[in-house]
């Protein structure tokens, strides 16, 4: 099954890429062409044995690209950062609409452009709610809705805080606070709430890309919202 991952320069999504590839899966690794960076991620990723594309992000364009690579698996990991944001003049609501919303469902209206039917799997987060006092969360509600009324085969994982010596993002607060939320939800499970434990446990990049690579080759897993205990390994037998 050949996969196509979008976001694949961030944190979780170089995981994925090396995740996929180290299973010898056949992956495309999405760069942008205006990455100051892609001279280096595609080395990196060709290191891995993946391929790299660098198509524009345009409607046609990457539905053209869609049809010549025909992926049976879609990795929807698009996020911006509050650098980034400030970077290129925007707020952080302007960032998530143009990047966590707005190239998402590009992506999302390129596959059904392209006539396929790859399961989509979309990284949300924890929390997600229309209802939501968060503006990002907020816009991963309306990523998931679109998704839903698409009709396009897909798996939802909402993790927790996501950190790791691996995050070269400038993060600093949530690592932090993923240090935090774990003793918290340690404590918690001492005193009996598994559940709501297990659906807040802090995660890491390595352990995340892992559960999503199994949650796609999982037919089960299609139409599902993943949280909690389904993102992580499950326990020995």
């Amino acid at each position: 099954m050949s996969s196509f991952v979008v976001g694949a320069t961030g944190f979780t999504g170089r995981e994925v890429v090396r995740v996929l590839a180290g299973r010898g899966e056949p992956v495309v690794a999405h760069v942008r062409s205006d990455s100051s960076r892609a001279d280096e991620w595609r080395q990196r990723f060709t290191s891995m044995s993946a391929e790299v594309d660098d198509t524009a992000w345009e409607v046609e364009a990457m539905t053209a690209t869609l049809r010549r690579l025909a992926p049976s698996l879609v990795f929807a990991l698009l996020g911006t950062t509050r650098k980034r944001a400030r970077g290129e003049g925007m707020s952080r609501v302007e960032a998530y609409q143009r990047v966590d919303v707005g190239l998402t469902l590009l992506l999302l209206d390129a596959v059904r452009a392209a006539g396929l039917h790859p399961r989509f799997v979309y990284l949300s987060s924890v929390g997600t709610s229309e209802r939501s006092g968060s503006a990002y969360l907020k816009t991963r509600a309306q990523v998931e809705a679109a998704l839903r009324a698409s009709g396009v085969p897909f798996t939802i994982a909402r993790p927790s805080f996501i950190s790791g010596s691996l995050r070269d993002d400038g993060r600093p607060f949530e690592r932090a606070g993923a240090v935090v939320a774990d003793g918290i939800m340690a404590a918690i499970g001492v005193l009996g709430a598994r559940r709501l434990r297990a659906k807040y446990r802090p995660t890491t990049a390595s352990a995340l890309a892992q559960a999503l690579v199994r949650a796609a080759f999982d037919p089960t897993a299609e139409g599902q919202v993943l949280e909690g205990e389904a993102l992580f390994p499950p326990p020995p037998r």
